[in-house]
Parts: C-alpha cells; structure tokens; sequence
C-alpha cells in the first residue's frame, strides 16, 4: 500500500491548542499541529543526549514523559526507540511507530488534556540541539530542473541541461562524516584551483564559496541489500525532511569535478536543521509532482506511479538570508536573498529514494538524502550565489552598500521552511544557521 497520501486525522486539526502557550502563536514554527523530533541535551547538566519533540518555545523531553508513565500506552517498540539517544530505532519501525508516537504526544501537549507539567519541558534556548542520527551514508541529488538549467547556462548556453537529466535522478556519494548541525562555524576550504589566465593551478584557500539551499530527507524503514524498493512503497521508508545546506567552494570544484564530479568541493561541511518534521506532519501540504512539459520524456516504469504523480510533491516555502559582519554591527537584520518552493522540483522525494535503490542498493535508517538546490525560475528564487551572481559577473548589493559575488569571512547564512495552506495550521522547519569563519 503506498503511503504517498498519509492520513490527514486529528493530529492536524487547525483548532488544537496546547497548554504551552508560546505553540499558540501564528509565528511559531513548532505549534502542536507540527511535533518535529529531535535529540538534545541541557546545557545545565551532564547527560546522554535525548530525544524531544519541539512545542513552541520549548522542548518535551521523551525521558521525562517516560518517567511520569506517559508513555506506556505505546508498544514497548516505540517506548524503547523513544529512549534511544539518536533517532534511528525509531526510524527504523516505520511509518507506524511514527504515527503512534505523534498522537499519543499529541494528547500529552493538548491544552485539554489535564497534563499541563511544565518539569516535562526544557526551554530550547537552555539546550543544545545535537544531529539527530549518527548519518553513515549520504547521497547528495540534483532533482531541481530550474537549478540545473540556471547552472547549466552558465557553462553550456545553448544545451544546458545534459541529455540524460529528465530521464533520471542524477546524484552523487557525499560525506556523511562533514554533517554538522547548524550553528556550527565552516571553516573556508582549501583546495587546488585553477584561476582563469594560469597554466598552473595553486593550493589556496576558496574564494568563492558558496551554499546551496536543500531539503534533508531521512531514511526510515531500510531495505535489504538486493531488493529495490517499489515506487508505490517509496514513503514506507521515508521518515521526515529536515533544512540542508550543500555549502560548496565553486572553484576548487570547477577544477576538480571533470571526470567523476564534486569531491573536496563539497566535503567540507554539510549543514543541517536540528528538528526532522515527519511525513505524518506533512500530510495536509503534499501537492501533486511537478507536470512534465510537452516534449518531455516519460519517466521510466519504475519512477511513475499514480499516487506519486497524484501527491508526491510537498509544498514548502523556503527562504535565503545572509547577515555580514557589517549588518550585525549597523544593527541591520539578516537580508532576503531568495524564496522558493519545494513543490517545484522535477522528481519527488518518492522517486529519489526508488532509484537510489533500483540496482539493489541498501539504504538504513538515518541515511540522508539531499534533494540538490531548489531553485525556481526568478532571479529571486535562486538557491544559490552561483546562480544569483550569474557566477560572480552580477554581485548582490546588500543594504549596507556592500557586495557580494560569493561569501566573504563573517558571513551567516541562514535557511528557513514552512507549509501553509488555508484550513490548517502554518507548521516550520525551523532554522538552518551557519558562519563561515577563516581558514
């Protein structure tokens, strides 16, 4: 049975209220509605990392529910993956757990449950939000036509899509060891790089590093080594989404890329948001998959299904932001690079995870799929400088009166996500931070 359509039920109900009053407001990104999980620990304290559910302001701490009994209606399956200290048992028991989960916290939050203990809360400004698998493998796709384009006309105006893009999901292997959750600093990268006029390259610090603006797709259930998962199954084995930046160094690897693609380019560092919303969350924002243009090709058998075609997309709206040095000085506040949507990619989260499997590869839980740069087909839409400074040759003017064609020293990026829809609640993603600091 495909899970593309989850069940919209009363988890999702726009008039729920929960008696921790900061989920209550319009500008949270965690109201009860949502319920992203995630692994902390209190920075008052020396303890194991623990999971959590974000509320408002606030974090419910799993083991405190535990210890209070609130959790022992659910399957002893779910109760000892909730006291796990990274997400990945959970993730592994599917979609199911997941959903028993969500609605029995869902009931322990509710402003008419009779709870109301707030010693079952951390404040997320005392916490410190940790990654929340240990990742062992993560594969990096390319599944934005707009991206592919924009970028593909930088280098190749007349043909800029390769002839193989609209027939499959193009990816590559990236490092799972370099993901960082975010706040943490990116130191800039050194590698070799050739400068246009040089017979030689040099080794040298980037000096035009740049980030890519993706959605994070964990792997729930895995699959077993030779056996593709059916695109009709795909969302069995999808778990939630998270914020990613694919920061890039655009020089070393134009240099580097040619034959077998991005290597010390991408390596480096790889940022995530701290709170993965599940596809349970999602349920009321799935939106049909992008429609192919006349002309183009049909996918293969294995990548067209009717529920993926019906509801495969997500409709998420991100947002860019850059604050400099200079901003945070002048008191100015983080500038708006870019907004997308997610629901504009080409191939749907579904068909990433079906192909990556399709020669029998075995993805676990906790593996992470980026989806590549979502990029729409506005200037202001782009998700990366490469495209917004058309490689450099338009830089930005920021409100300071500075520019930018890459990132300088200083510079904080930051990523945002939400889904709206009339009749639901707004539900986030949070936020996915990061620094770039010196060499």
């Amino acid at each position: 049975m495909t899970r593309h359509d989850r069940p919209i039920d009363e988890t999702h109900d726009p008039g729920l209220r929960s008696w921790v009053d900061s989920a209550n407001t319009a500008a949270t990104d965690f109201p009860i509605q949502n319920l992203p999980l995630g692994v902390f620990r209190r920075r008052d304290r020396r303890e194991s990392p623990r999971i959590g559910i974000a509320i408002g302001d606030q974090i419910l701490d799993l083991a405190l529910c535990a210890e209070a009994k609130l959790l022992d209606d659910l399957s002893q399956s779910v109760r000892d993956a909730a006291a796990a200290p990274r997400l990945e048992a959970l993730m592994a028991l599917g979609p199911s757990a997941a959903s028993e989960l969500r609605s029995r916290v869902s009931r322990i939050l509710r402003s008419d449950g009779g709870i109301g203990d707030r010693h079952l809360l951390v404040p997320l400004d005392r916490a410190d939000v940790q990654l929340p698998t240990m990742t062992r493998g993560f594969t990096d796709f390319y599944a934005s036509l707009n991206h592919a384009t924009n970028v593909g006309r930088l280098f190749r105006p007349d043909s800029p899509l390769l002839p193989n893009y609209k027939h499959v999901p193009i990816a590559y292997h990236a490092r799972s060891s370099s993901i960082v959750i975010g706040g943490t600093p990116i130191r800039r990268p050194s590698g070799q790089i050739k400068r246009p006029g040089q017979v030689e390259p040099v080794f040298t610090a980037t000096e035009r590093l740049d980030y890519e603006l993706e959605i994070g797709l964990f792997v729930g259930a895995g699959n077993a080594l030779g056996q593709p998962v059916p695109l009709a199954d795909a969302e069995e084995h999808l778990f939630g989404i998270c914020l990613l930046n694919d920061w890039s160094a655009r020089d070393i690897q134009a240099w580097e890329s040619q034959p077998l693609g991005p290597f010390l380019a991408k390596n480096f560092a790889t940022t995530i948001s701290g709170w993965v919303v599940t596809l349970e969350a999602l349920a009321p924002f799935r939106v049909p998959a992008r429609g192919r243009s006349d002309g183009d090709p049909v996918p293969l058998s294995y990548l067209v299904s009717p529920s993926n075609e019906a509801a495969g997309g997500i409709d998420i709206t991100l947002e860019v932001l850059l604050q400099t040095r200079q901003m945070r000085i002048e008191g100015h506040a983080p500038h708006r690079l870019s907004t997308s949507s997610f629901r504009d990619m080409y191939w749907t989260p579904a068909q990433l995870l079906t192909h990556h499997t399709s020669n029998g590869c075995n993805l676990e839980p906790g593996d992470l799929l980026g989806s590549g740069t979502v990029s729409g087909q506005t200037d202001d839409s782009s998700g990366c400088l490469l495209e917004l400074t058309r490689g450099g040759q338009k830089p930005l003017v920021l409100p300071t009166g500075e520019t930018r064609e890459f990132l300088a020293d200083e510079d904080e990026v930051i990523f945002r996500g939400w889904c709206s829809r009339p009749g639901y609640a707004r539900i986030g993603l949070g936020e996915c931070r990061g620094t770039v600091s010196a060499r």
